[in-house]
């Protein structure tokens, strides 16, 4: 008599042996067996050794399910069976079928990755879209950058409008929740906007006291007294020499 250990420590007499020296009705028992897993709307057969447990069963069906070992439930005679449970006693036999479902927390963990994909998804759009239209208030922010320090004076509206504008992105991305790559990519943005206003200050802050006209007035106001010490050179020094001789004469008559 030939044994084998089950799982558990348990001998018991091998099934081949039992088959072969049994006799009677159990002399057609089979080495293996074809059984019929049935998942939803699919149907999976499997040759399987008349010794194999339930598990191995689930082993098999991870690459046609894409269920994990530990995210299914089999079923059979309508009670569901352990793991180091055997197929041949626990009564499944050729062309026995067996249920399969998706055990209940792994299904609801895959809801919750699916929702968090979802999210990420979402949000990753929502920082797209802000991210397009601080573009275009780059733009914007580069033309008043160019005419103020060309000399041009703006309104202040100006740059209170363009100043309003990209607050309203920065509360956009606020209320953008993200977890992840998104969150960089949305840090990335706000720190972006924040630039962009702080040159806002800066142009208006010199727009209203251009430093480009000062410097002309300078100019003009050196060379008016350039031209004023010239004419002085011409006329007033005469002048002032006659006053001079007029007061040494007098001093003499006195």
């Amino acid at each position: 008599m030939e044994w084998e250990m089950r799982p558990g420590g348990m001998f018991v007499q091998r099934r081949e042996a039992a088959a072969d020296n049994g006799g009677g009705g159990n002399g057609n028992m089979t080495t293996t067996v074809l059984i019929t897993v049935v998942h939803a709307s699919s149907h999976y057969d499997l040759h399987l050794p008349t010794n194999s447990t339930f598990w191995d069963v689930k082993s098999l069906l991870v690459h046609r399910t894409g269920l994990q070992p530990e995210e299914q439930q089999l079923f059979f005679g309508g009670k569901e069976k352990d793991n180091e449970d055997n197929l041949h006693e626990e009564g499944v036999r050729d062309k026995s079928k067996l249920l399969l479902l998706e055990d209940a927390s792994s299904e609801e963990r895959k809801r919750e990755e699916i929702r968090k994909h979802n999210e990420m998804l979402k949000a990753s759009e929502a920082v797209a879209e802000v991210r397009a239209e601080v573009d275009k208030l780059a733009e914007r922010v580069s033309v008043l950058e160019v005419a103020v320090d060309g000399g041009t004076r703006v309104s202040d509206k100006e740059f209170l409008m363009s100043t309003e504008l990209l607050m309203r992105q920065l509360l956009k991305l606020d209320s953008i929740e993200a977890e992840g790559e998104v969150k960089l990519q949305r840090k990335a943005e706000v720190r972006r906007v924040q630039n962009f206003v702080d040159t806002l200050d800066s142009l208006k802050a010199k727009n209203s006291n251009p430093f480009t006209p000062i410097g002309k007035a300078v100019s003009v106001a050196t060379q008016w007294e350039t031209f004023d010490s010239g004419m002085g050179s011409l006329n007033a020094p005469t002048s002032m020499s006659s006053s001079r001789n007029v007061s040494q004469d007098w001093e003499r008559l006195d």
